[in-house]
């Protein structure tokens, strides 16, 4: 049977649009984040197998979200890397597949037990909130502490009795997500501003100076690899430390810098975070 060509190509170009649109470097980092902390925590039964696959449809439902929302914003200050800002892929094609995904998550979530439904659905609610308005207010940091500090509690549910994750490892995802908030922005202050996005470190730039907004990038992130040597495996504490050191040497680099060197510093230390979170924490709970 002879393949059309000429259909393949736009339904191709669909599907990368579809990617790019989904935010796919946050999306893979959380889900992958929580598939670690699940396998490791409760290496047998449903949850290991649905854990991916679900977390990584409500992570995908909010990027698909925030890039329909933000099409007319983005258009307007002519962001080439949005897809629907291009007209590469609909705000409708969008909202569809946002709308597939998150039932699709959520009904994945049930699969694994109510305690995990109730879990995903309040991280993947609070991507949403920030998303449809709380991006605009001083909440946004909150949205962003609540999404990636309910990972811990996500994995945690797969576990029998759906313990509550220990409080080093819980405070240290949710700074995790507060820092990579703020560093989030720092590529986008200047778009923001012109159309008008008042976040917490919108707001924070515009009464201190976008210097602020790259130290408090920083500040969070550092307390959260203090934190993980804290909550780190004995065998795997060595590991911490010269994690927390490294993260060290790059806040000064970041503070320090300027152009992208603090959001380059931000990102190498939630970097950091994230793997010592994965795999060197002593007990999830």
């Amino acid at each position: 049977m002879a393949i059309n060509a000429q259909a393949v190509l736009p339904a191709a170009n669909r599907v990368r649009a579809l990617i790019l649109a989904s935010h796919p470097v946050p999306s893979v980092a959380v889900t992958a984040l929580s598939t670690l902390l699940a396998a490791e925590a409760a290496p047998h039964g449903i949850g290991p197998v649905l854990t991916a696959p679900a977390m990584l449809a409500g992570q995908l439902s909010v990027g698909w979200s925030n890039d329909a929302i933000d099409a007319a914003r983005d258009a307007a200050v002519g962001r080439t890397d949005k897809p629907a800002a291009t007209g590469a892929i609909s705000v409708r094609g969008l909202w569809i597949a946002a709308v597939v995904a998150a039932v699709a998550a959520l009904v994945m979530a049930l699969a694994i037990g109510p305690v995990t439904l109730l879990v995903l659905a309040v991280a993947t609610g609070a991507g949403w909130a920030y998303n449809a308005g709380l991006k605009g207010t001083a909440a946004s940091g909150l949205m962003y502490m609540i999404g990636v500090g309910l990972v811990p509690a996500y994995a945690a549910s797969t576990l029998p009795g759906h313990p509550a994750p220990s409080w080093p490892v819980t405070v240290a995802a949710a700074l995790l997500g507060l820092g990579a908030h703020f560093a989030n922005v720092l590529p986008d202050l200047a778009a923001d501003e012109a159309t008008g996005v008042r976040g917490l470190p919108q707001l924070v730039a515009a009464r201190w100076g976008a210097a602020t907004v790259r130290v408090l990038a920083l500040i969070p992130l550092l307390a959260a690899s203090v934190l993980l040597v804290v909550a780190a495996r004995p065998d795997r504490r060595w590991a911490a430390i010269a994690g927390l050191a490294v993260a060290v040497v790059l806040a000064a680099f970041g503070a320090r810098g300027s152009g992208k060197v603090p959001f380059l510093a931000a990102i190498g230390i939630a970097a950091i975070d994230v793997v010592l979170l994965a795999v060197g924490v002593e007990a999830l709970t």
